[in-house]
């Protein structure tokens, strides 16, 4: 076994003598390269954000913002890493010669003060910067168009939503991101996207009586879970890295299936569409382009793009979290879980698929290989994220819907809640008062008055039972109003 070693800004580097808990964020800042700086440690400040190479979408190599914080050093065994020291052009002493592009654009526009966020937004912009089909937005360079959130150069806001600045103010932030240019030919990190990103390795990291374990394939995967139930199962680390940060979790083992390609797949069939539970979310949204319309209403609203670029329908699922963001969506979907350990395959209905609060059926050894989402799709769908902030914030309440109506009648409803109960649930009782009935006003306020007594709420920091409660209500209401015309056409 060949010792872990991660390449940064182009030097091969040997993680030992790290821990294996230790993250990119604390091995880069030992080894001088304090651009990278810790703000909150739970992923929401991007204070952190490095490049890393990634297999590309329409490229063979992705240039991808991460949340240093939070992913383990071991799980780059063998991967690239770009810091913001790294993207200037080097001069003599280790001094730059030339400021990148997007470091330009932040120092002559104002967008740094204190300095502190800088470092994170210059990586996370310099992700969207080299995003292979970035394209010029015409109508926005003429003012002509509405949407706020991509610049005429093609710069996607959603890019930044995972940065946080507390003293400049996003205007000039945004100034600089929407000024910068494309990448010229003799740039290096563009040139790097026509080569394949470095292929996954097998790891077996272990110091001080703990492992970090990256198998090979799944098969070995699943023989290494039954082998050690003690171990921990990671894919983008963005919830167990908040566990190893915070609350000083650690593990004796930690197996990464995030390179797994048999969990790193995509099929479109004529019944269902099953995606990898290792794909993150932001490969499935750039594969799917669209084309499940309730997937695209969600992925927006998850998190950060800094999030979604490390996290995964496996994980999300696993954790069993009841605020999760993708389990109400998928249940609206009628989704499963396909389910593997080293005797085999099973497919659960996400809808069996919770049993309490963080546990679900999935026995010890086992592993979500998989979610299949049935084909064809209900034409009216909806995701309603109730939280404090619009971007980047846990739900108080979600809601999706998948409704079949024909003829104004409601044939079919399906409706995900997250945030109501010790689980994410189906609204049977609310879709049992649509199915069959007129989409009408009158039909709507009855069901609406059952959905606000669906579910377990309860009161903590992010909202009250009576405040949840009155949430659902007011999610049919509105989803009837933004319904109502297009049904009708």
């Amino acid at each position: 076994m060949v010792a872990a070693r991660i390449t940064v800004n182009g030097k091969e580097t040997p993680i030992s003598p790290a821990a294996p808990h230790t993250t990119v964020l604390d091995f880069l800042r030992e080894r001088g390269l304090t651009g990278t700086k810790e703000g909150c440690a739970e992923g929401e400040c991007g204070a952190c954000s490095v490049l890393v190479a990634r297999p590309g979408v329409n490229k063979p190599t992705d240039w991808v913002a991460v949340n240093a914080c939070l992913v383990p050093v071991a799980a780059l065994d063998g991967q690239e890493v770009i810091t913001s020291e790294g993207l200037a052009t080097a001069g003599e002493s280790g001094m730059p010669a030339s400021l990148h592009p997007v470091q330009e654009e932040m120092a002559v526009r104002g967008g740094s003060q204190c300095g502190y966020c800088t470092p994170g937004f210059i990586c996370s912009m310099a992700s969207e910067y080299y995003r292979p089909d970035r394209c010029a937005h015409p109508n926005s360079a003429e003012g002509t168009d509405t949407d706020t959130e991509h610049g005429p150069n093609g710069f996607d806001l959603h890019a930044l939503s995972g940065n946080l600045c507390r003293c400049t103010g996003y205007r000039p932030i945004r100034d600089a991101a929407f000024a910068v240019g494309t990448p010229t030919e003799n740039d290096p990190l563009a040139q790097r996207r026509e080569q394949s990103p470095p292929e996954p390795v097998s790891t077996e990291y272990t110091r001080d009586e703990s492992a970090f374990l990256r198998p090979g394939n799944l098969a070995d995967a699943l023989q290494l879970l039954r082998e050690r139930t003690d171990a921990v199962v990671v894919a983008g680390s963005t919830d167990w890295g908040v566990e190893v940060n915070i609350r000083s979790r650690r593990a004796s083992c930690v197996v990464a299936v995030d390179r797994l390609p048999e969990l790193r797949e995509m099929r479109v069939e004529s019944d269902h569409i099953e995606i990898g539970a290792a794909q993150t979310l932001t490969e499935i949204e750039r594969r799917l382009d669209g084309s499940v319309p309730l997937l695209a209403e969600l992925f927006p609203q998850f998190a950060s793009r800094l999030i979604r670029n490390s996290a995964t329908f496996g994980g999300n699922l696993g954790t069993g979290s009841p605020i999760g963001d993708s389990p109400p969506v998928l249940l609206a979907l009628e989704a499963s879980v396909v389910l593997a350990d080293a005797d085999g395959e099973r497919e659960v209905p996400l809808s069996d698929y919770f049993t309490g609060y963080r546990q679900s059926v999935r026995r010890p050894g086992e592993l979500i290989r998989a979610v299949r989402i049935p084909l064809p799709l209900s034409p009216v769908a909806a995701f309603h994220k109730i939280a404090k902030r619009r971007f980047d914030d846990i739900s108080s309440v979600a809601v999706a819907y998948a409704l079949d109506i024909e003829d104004g009648i409601v044939r079919k409803a399906r409706i995900g809640l997250g945030g109501v109960a010790a689980t994410p649930i189906r609204a049977l009782a609310t879709e049992a008062a649509l199915e069959g009935k007129p989409w009408a006003a009158e039909t709507v306020e009855a069901a609406s008055r059952v959905l606000q007594a669906q579910g377990t709420p309860m009161d903590d920091h992010r909202a009250s039972a009576g405040y949840r409660s009155a949430m659902l209500g007011q999610s049919l209401l509105k989803l009837y109003a933004q319904t109502t015309e297009a049904v009708s056409s």
